[in-house]
């Protein structure tokens, strides 16, 4: 196991223990609006709001860091033999 992949799995975790003493602990309700969106307001408890806007930020995340391969070189020289 790589360093980097154990810092991004201790990383999830710890986001999701976060997610779940947010929760646990903001029972309120939260009223949002996004006029040129939403017609009507939305309300719901904080923590649904909190996790929306998380899921919404880690699916953007998802998508921008999608497909970062780049394009592979042209076709590599044969061991510098020229073709004559």
């Amino acid at each position: 196991m790589t360093a980097k992949l154990l810092f991004k799995t201790l990383f999830l975790v710890i986001m999701l223990f976060m997610l779940v003493l947010i929760g646990m602990n903001n029972k309120d309700t939260v009223s949002f609006s996004l006029p040129p969106i939403l017609k009507s307001r939305v309300t719901q408890p904080a923590a649904v709001m909190y996790y929306a806007f998380f899921a919404v930020g880690i699916l953007s995340g998802v998508i921008l860091g999608a497909g970062g391969g780049g394009k592979k070189s042209a076709s590599k020289d044969s061991g510098g033999k020229s073709n004559k």
